[in-house]
């Protein structure tokens, strides 16, 4: 990647809607080229807040946020966002999905034609280019999903518990093919996720975030080299980085007013 700063870089971050409460408070983070950052911690933190101001699709109350060099509303050429939903035009087929953003780019039709078959391949989907979403599976349009929002080659992507809705098998799969595009295709990551074993196995960095208001209380580096195979989730080292970052989550949780 180009940018030779950090990608995101939030200073004294706070955001509130209106007349509320503060739902973020002093946010201060920084997400490098390459990296892949986890966000996780108590419902109501402002894990997806903070994907919102990220992408631009929602303003700053206080603070410095900066992507790619600019304020967010000017780098959303370089990133995508992919919601816990996959978000499929429904009259449009897997392929026709994946074309969206090249059509809107005013990419060729051949050219985007050619790009979305190959990342559906890479979805391990080409058998299901003509069909249409009430025939695809959970998991499926999900990596449907995936595929479209690495059409445009982003430099960074937005991931908002994508792969929450779906069984445990499903989900491991989808990590494991998602660092696998990685791979093919470096992007930087910012991932929102409740399940601590996802984040660790995913991430080079995660962040535990406290509530009311949302805040960072905790980074914690994860060293494992990449690529990471599956069988790493059965290792002494994994279990033992995951009850480490437990740990620091069940105390945020443990701190909350009920």
């Amino acid at each position: 990647m180009a940018a030779s700063g950090p990608i995101v870089k939030c200073r004294a971050l706070s955001k509130r809607y209106g007349d509320g409460p503060l739902v973020l408070d002093g946010i201060g983070l920084e997400v490098r080229p390459g990296d892949f950052v986890s966000l996780i911690g108590p419902s109501g933190c402002g894990k997806s807040t903070l994907l919102k101001l990220v992408s631009g699709l929602s303003p700053v109350t206080s603070g410095e946020l900066q992507v790619a060099g600019t304020v967010p509303e000017k780098a959303r050429d370089r990133q995508a966002f992919i919601f816990q939903e996959a978000t499929l035009l429904p009259w449009l087929t897997a392929q026709r999905n994946v074309e969206l953003p090249l059509r809107l780019r005013g990419v060729a039709p051949a050219e985007r034609a050619t790009r979305a078959a190959e990342l559906l391949g890479r979805v391990r989907l080409a058998h299901a280019a003509a069909m249409f979403p009430r025939q695809l599976s959970g998991g499926m349009k999900m990596r449907v999903s995936i595929a479209r929002a690495l059409a445009l080659s982003p430099e960074l992507l937005l991931l908002d518990e994508p792969f929450g809705a779906l069984d445990e098998m499903t989900r491991q799969h989808l990590n494991e093919e998602l660092l696998a595009l990685r791979e093919r295709s470096p992007f930087t990551a910012l991932f929102v996720t409740h399940s601590v074993s996802e984040a660790v196995f995913l991430s080079n960095r995660i962040f535990v975030m406290a509530a009311n208001p949302g805040r960072i209380h905790a980074e914690i580096a994860v060293d494992f080299a990449y690529p990471r195979a599956p069988q790493l989730r059965d290792e002494a080292v994994f279990y033992a980085k995951v009850a480490e970052v437990a740990r620091l989550l069940h105390a945020v949780e443990g701190s909350i007013l009920v």
